[in-house]
């Protein structure tokens, strides 16, 4: 196990492994069993059982005081990070021969990870993606259940794309599969940071803890690899601070090595100068404007021609759920967004402002997703009423939560000068429903929050829900 300490061992050396298992409940006949600390349970309290079920050796961090005789244990100091290195060895380290991008932060993701996959199938080159909204293999569509999956499916996905013949996969990296050590196993050939704001603090509970989990990601990567990053966000010079790998940035004020300029916007598109070249993209927002930069500073890093990425970059549609417009033969436009914390909230609403004359409202249906991260619905709550006309608050995925509780708690950031102007609606596609009411002709009415999602989860359950199919409904027969 490649950069895995092995403290101890006992039992049998050099056992027929013909599967890797972390989930006691899957383990086969030929398994190796991992007992990862995870963050509901210990898989050391079901190593008896995944031997029961086949395993023929455990990598753990502690071997039971009366081990089987005829299984293998391995003692490691990190049974997470060594699962990563397993599943690597396991399918053949895939990642040695892709190029890996890995791009990390709160904010732009999924749109850079998208468009960076988008563009260089569009150059005719297979390509790999693992994302929230989707992941894919060359142009076979495989299921997203995390923004990050586990080791295994990484590996597994990876091993896919090397099989089909992709030379790149652009892979979305969360401050969870970081800290899970999902990722341990894995050669990144760069790293692209967009920004980082305020969230996932149920998880780190602190935002340095948080600023040094994403940190993390650039301490590992190889000197071979890149590191490109937002220069204006005062946390891009802290992601680079003792990495190894070749650094460039991006930016749109100040000195950055690939700069840009907005000249002009509109709701369905914006002109700017892209690194000296004049560009129109069909993305909106100072959001998107980043997101362009880090997309195209990050082929450069890769070799592509300038004149190539932008022609291919000026053709890209925005990602489903992010800033995707809809319109109603009546004159209302109408918004979906994936922007679940305050900052993308934020950049959105302020996206929309700047676009919009002066009889133009903007109605805003956005709520808070529950057994989260609960300081972050205040301040949503005051975004929302600071750049709205008209605010309803709703519910999001409540999961275990009350509806009716979380709004209480997105109301109280709302200014009191602003209380009558918010309207509490906990049922989701009532809200909808009657934002598209009060709409009038140039309204704008913002759904935020679920963007991409075709589900609204519910006391453990998903139930179907689609923001764009139910706000595209209503705006037809407005």
């Amino acid at each position: 196990m490649n950069q895995v300490e092995v403290l101890d061992r006992k039992g049998p050396e050099n056992p027929r492994i013909k599967s890797v298992c972390f989930d006691s409940r899957k383990v086969e006949e030929g398994a190796v069993f991992y007992a990862i600390h995870g963050t509901l349970t210990d898989g050391h309290e079901y190593m008896d059982q995944a031997i029961k079920s086949g395993a023929v050796a455990v990598i753990c961090e502690k071997i039971p005081a009366h081990p089987a005789g005829h299984i293998s244990y391995i003692r490691v100091r990190d049974a997470a990070w060594a699962l990563g290195w397993g599943a690597a060895a396991f399918f053949g380290n895939p990642s040695e021969k892709l190029m890996v991008i890995g791009i990390t932060g709160t904010n732009g993701k999924t749109t850079v990870a998208t468009l960076l996959y988008q563009l260089y199938m569009a150059a005719g080159q297979q390509a790999g993606l693992i994302s929230t909204v989707r992941n894919m293999v060359g142009d076979k569509p495989l299921p997203a259940t995390h923004t990050t999956p586990d080791a295994l499916q990484i590996n597994q996905m990876l091993s896919s794309m090397a099989g089909a013949g992709c030379t790149y996969c652009f892979m979305e990296v969360s401050s969870h599969a970081i800290h899970q050590k999902r990722t341990a196993g894995i050669r990144f050939g760069g790293g692209v940071f967009t920004n980082i704001t305020h969230e996932h603090l149920d998880y780190h509970k602190t935002f340095r803890e948080y600023i040094n989990v994403k940190k993390a990601f650039f301490d590992h990567l190889p000197a071979s690899a890149f590191a490109l990053v937002n220069r204006d966000d005062k946390n891009g010079k802290i992601m680079v601070q003792n990495c190894p790998a070749i650094k460039s940035t991006y930016g749109l004020h100040g000195i950055a090595d690939v700069k840009g300029k907005i000249l002009e916007s509109q709701l369905d598109g914006m002109h700017l100068i892209l690194d000296g070249f004049d560009f129109w993209s069909r993305l909106v927002g100072k959001f998107n404007a980043y997101n362009l930069l880090a997309v195209y500073g990050c082929a450069m890093m890769c070799g592509m021609e300038k004149e190539q990425i932008l022609t291919l970059l000026s053709e890209q549609m925005p990602v489903e759920g992010r800033f995707e417009t809809l319109r109603s033969a009546k004159g209302i436009t109408g918004i979906v967004d994936y922007a679940h914390t305050p900052d993308a909230l934020k950049n959105v609403l302020t996206a929309i402002e700047n676009l919009r004359n002066g009889s133009t409202r903007i109605i805003t249906v956005v709520g808070a997703g529950g057994n989260r991260d609960s300081g972050k619905r205040p301040v949503m709550g005051q975004v929302a009423a600071d750049l709205s006309q008209q605010v309803i608050l709703t519910s999001d995925n409540p999961r275990y939560e009350k509806p009716e509780e979380i709004i209480e708690e997105m109301i109280a950031g709302v200014p009191e000068d602003k209380r009558n102007d918010v309207l509490a609606i906990p049922d989701r596609r009532e809200a909808i429903k009657t934002a598209v009411m009060l709409a009038r002709e140039g309204d704008i009415v913002l759904v935020a929050g679920k963007g991409h999602e075709t589900y609204q989860e519910i006391e453990g359950k998903r139930y179907p829900f689609d923001d764009r199919e139910i706000l595209q409904g209503l705006l037809t027969h407005k």
